[in-house]
């Protein structure tokens, strides 16, 4: 068996190509950086030449620009809308018997504080939300026409893979640079934005679960359960035995994209599918690993 993974560069592609190895598959990725395959997924050639010679047990669509910002607009339809479309038709045509996941996000769902699931009802609330629900459709199509096509919606979820400037890392970054002597002040936004932390790596174990079986084709991959930034810092700053309130400051002006996103994953349950890390061991992991 082998896999192709686009954006294998991230964190998800990391953890995902980590569980093939464990599980004998051959993964290949493919990302614009890093030390993979050099490759576009916007970029139909590309993506059916890599279909035709593979021909792949599992693709895993994961590359995407992770903002909801305007100006991504025609990057995040390049790398989201029109690599989905890319992996569909170059599996429709050359490898029908593969199995293509498609990242979908919570993001897209219209989101009053309750938990989201797979019946919510898509919002367009931002370019990168209009790119996820247009992928999903097209995956709905070629599921018309036979291809094993998945959808996973995915919620926050944190690893020590993370870069400098994510808020999670900053906050881990600067507590470890408190307690050996800076005399820093951290800027944070909205605190009291509740947000789910499940460990990347549980969530690569949802992507393969949901890919593994044939009666669930689209699933809310979250830990159903929340936790707000200031937790985060919390939790970090006393494992390093200092009191956040002494360095934290919050940001002016601050308008967060919401108030608080979480997940109702009754479905993946239903798969037998449980995030294994809580908020405490994700932080230990990530201050050690960082």
């Amino acid at each position: 068996m082998n896999a192709l993974i686009f954006g294998a560069n991230g964190q998800d592609g990391y953890y995902l190509a980590q569980l093939c190895k464990a599980k004998g598959i051959i993964a290949f990725g493919i990302s614009r950086s890093g030390d993979w395959m050099r490759g576009d997924v916007s970029d139909y050639e590309q993506v059916e030449e890599l279909v035709k010679a593979y021909k792949p047990t599992y693709l895993f669509h994961l590359a995407a620009k992770s903002t909801t910002r305007h100006d991504a607009l025609f990057e995040n339809h390049a790398a989201i809308s029109t690599g989905t479309l890319n992996i569909l038709e170059s599996v429709y045509k050359h490898s029908p018997n593969s199995k293509v996941f498609i990242t979908g996000s919570g993001v897209q769902f219209q989101n009053d504080g309750n938990p989201i699931s797979e019946d919510t009802p898509f919002e367009a609330s931002s370019p990168y939300a209009v790119a996820r629900i247009q992928s999903v459709y097209a995956a709905r199509y070629y599921r018309s026409l036979g291809i094993k096509a998945y959808v996973g919606y995915l919620f926050h979820h944190e690893s020590p893979l993370r870069k400098p400037n994510h808020v999670s890392q900053k906050i881990v970054l600067a507590a470890k640079r408190i307690v050996q002597g800076s005399d820093e002040k951290l800027q944070i936004g909205d605190v009291n934005v509740e947000k789910e932390w499940t460990f990347a790596g549980d969530v690569a174990r949802g992507i393969m679960t949901l890919v593994e079986q044939e009666n669930v084709f689209e699933a809310v991959i979250g830990s159903g359960k929340t936790h707000s930034i200031k937790d985060w810092i919390e939790v970090c700053f006393s494992r390093l035995g200092l009191d956040w309130t002494r360095y934290v400051e919050q940001a002016e002006n601050f308008q967060p994209e919401y108030q608080r996103l979480v997940s109702n994953p009754a479905l993946m349950h239903g798969l037998d599918w449980y995030p294994k890390i809580d908020l405490e061991q994700l932080a230990a992991m990530t201050i050690e690993n960082s």
